[in-house]
């Protein structure tokens, strides 16, 4: 063989050739990575007993609206439902938990009825519960009293159902 004709060695390491400059960019390379993993590692180890699978952040817990209100009315202060405004009333012949309006009574005179857990509202006395119907619904109760709408209060505030048959009365909030 002649000198002029020698192939290139075949080995990958055979063929690199080192210099000062290389020598200076590995070892650059070598302290970021030291860095990097020393940051990875505090990191990690500031966590103290949090779980090693990454959790998203939490998002706060909206402040759930309240079922039932206090409003101001030509009666005082009274009940209202949060959702709509309108009076609340109580019946003279339910029984405690119990409703007894059905059929024609329980058309003019609603049921308040809710699938959630009842929230009271700012400034409510009085405990608000769930009482099971005999049509299967969980009606709204104050004070184990069951709550009704009237159908002729037609806007919030009314309170036209008031006295009725001497046994419909709005919910006072003393």
């Amino acid at each position: 063989m002649r000198p002029g004709n020698l192939t290139p060695p075949t080995h990958p390491i055979a063929c690199q050739r080192r210099t000062a400059h290389d020598d200076f960019v590995g070892e650059g390379l070598m302290r970021i990575r030291s860095v990097f993993l020393v940051a990875i590692v505090l990191a990690t180890a500031c966590g103290g007993a949090s779980s090693s699978a990454p959790t998203a952040t939490a998002k706060p817990t909206p402040t759930p609206e309240p079922t039932v209100s206090v409003a101001d009315s030509s009666l005082g202060k009274i009940l209202i439902a949060a959702s709509n405004k309108m009076t609340l009333y109580t019946y003279m012949r339910d029984t405690a938990d119990t409703s007894n309006c059905y059929d024609q009574c329980a058309a003019n005179w609603p049921a308040f009825t809710i699938t959630g857990e009842p929230i009271p509202g700012a400034g409510i006395t009085g405990k608000l519960a769930l009482a099971a119907r005999k049509d299967g619904q969980k009606q709204l109760t104050w004070n184990s009293k069951p709550l009704y709408f009237y159908n002729k209060d037609t806007k919030p505030g009314d309170v036209l159902g008031q006295n009725v048959g001497t046994v419909w009365f709005v919910v006072a909030n003393p």
